[in-house]
């Protein structure tokens, strides 16, 4: 077996069930869940009713690139959603579709990465650990770039020494960002992508979270709309990750894609031949209308919206909370030890939420996820009021 597995750490839902193990939470208040970011909103019905029409495409093995129709519809909303004119994206080279950017932003990595110059590969702290488990299993060095409060929860790309960007063969990027809902600019986009240019990696933007913002006037930018903005209409060097799971309440869909470089693509269309999963044609044909449809989008964002305040009321009486400008996570300053504090609130109000240090790694003298943690507003609007009100209770009992 690859000796790389041994760097692997356990997932922090293993961690989770670890930390609850033995405790026995109060009976009379009902579990909630507010620790995995399993939306729960209703899936749209078109979506369901698109897998029914074209179940006889069970019949026939789904191509790696999938149908032309799907391709196509990923682009217009490419276009529409960012503003770079459709002329300009290439639904043949420049767009695969992938059975969820989890095993994509995975294997996109072992693709990329070339083991043999001893690369590194940025990713931000805290992080999605799909990132770190892609970086070690390619045989690269993670670099772990914390994103503090003090810099609004974003990485400060300036502080990563000129040596770690020498070797740097891959920069994944999440924006917005998962766990704090923060958002990369085009200013800031623009820097990578000359640094990319100068030191020759290539970067991942995964943005799943696009799609689910407070302000319906300011959408979170992505890394094609920067790129295209600042003159790189071939997306040099730049590669998206997008899902249907947040956007359309699909998680169990497993459908996303991966756009941008069609010389990267071409590379990783490839790999997939012989690794990725590809998907089932009904599938496709209901990413379709899920691709093609927005009001149900708006909606989502409202429900979000209606949450966040609800529950934002409520914690505001007795801690600092502020409403992210995207996502759907509240990461919470706790005022004690954040796996004390996740322990506690279920022992005593049978509420699980995610300690921020399960998230991130010790680095540079600290670990960015102490003392935070991660409250996935994902049950109804009614559950996440009622946790609100348990978690206000324990905090008093903490003063």
């Amino acid at each position: 077996m690859t000796p790389h597995l041994k760097n692997l750490q356990a997932y922090p839902f293993e961690r989770l069930a670890q930390l609850k193990a033995g405790i026995t939470p109060p009976a009379d208040k009902t579990p909630i869940m507010l620790s995995i970011g399993e939306p729960k909103h209703a899936t749209p019905p078109f979506i369901g009713e698109a897998l029914q029409a074209h179940s006889a495409g069970l019949s026939q093995y789904p191509t790696t690139k999938g149908i032309p129709e799907l391709r196509v519809a990923i682009a217009d909303w490419l276009s529409q959603r960012y503003q770079i004119p459709r002329a300009m994206l290439n639904a043949e080279t420049q767009i695969l579709p992938v059975s969820g950017t989890r095993e994509a932003l995975f294997s996109f990595a072992q693709c990329v990465v070339d083991p043999r110059v001893k690369p590194i590969v940025i990713m931000p702290n805290p992080f999605y650990q799909i990132y770190e488990g892609a970086a070690l299993l390619a045989g690269a060095e993670p670099y772990f770039l914390p994103t503090p409060e003090a810099n609004g929860y974003l990485p400060d790309f300036d502080s990563v020494p000129e040596s770690v960007w020498q070797r740097c063969g891959l920069l994944y990027i999440c924006s917005p960002g998962n766990p704090c809902g923060a958002v990369i600019s085009s200013e800031v986009h623009r820097q990578l992508i000359e640094r990319a240019e100068h030191y020759d990696f290539v970067i991942a933007s995964d943005e799943c979270y696009s799609e689910l913002y407070d302000d319906e006037s300011q959408p979170p930018v992505g890394l094609l709309q920067s790129a295209y903005n600042r003159g790189n209409t071939d997306f040099k060097r730049c590669v998206v990750f997008h899902s249907l799971s947040k956007r359309s309440n699909a998680p169990g869909l497993r459908s996303g894609f991966v756009a941008g470089d069609a010389e990267i693509l071409r590379g990783y269309f490839q790999y997939r031949t012989y690794q990725g999963c590809a998907m089932p044609v009904p599938t496709q044909y209901a990413s379709i209308k899920a691709w093609q449809d927005e009001p149900h989008v708006i909606e989502n964002r409202r429900l979000y919206r209606e949450k966040f305040a609800a529950v934002i009321a409520v914690l505001a009486e007795v801690c600092s909370i502020q409403k992210p400008p995207a996502g759907f996570y509240i990461w919470l300053k706790t005022p004690i030890a954040d796996t004390d504090f996740a322990q506690q609130l279920f022992a005593k109000e049978n509420v699980t939420v995610l300690p921020g240090s399960f998230l991130s790694r010790d680095c540079h003298g600290q670990n960015p996820g102490n003392n935070h943690v991660r409250i996935a507003l994902v049950a109804p609007l009614a559950e996440c009021v009622e946790a609100a009100l348990r978690i206000k209770h324990f905090l008093n009992t903490l003063k």
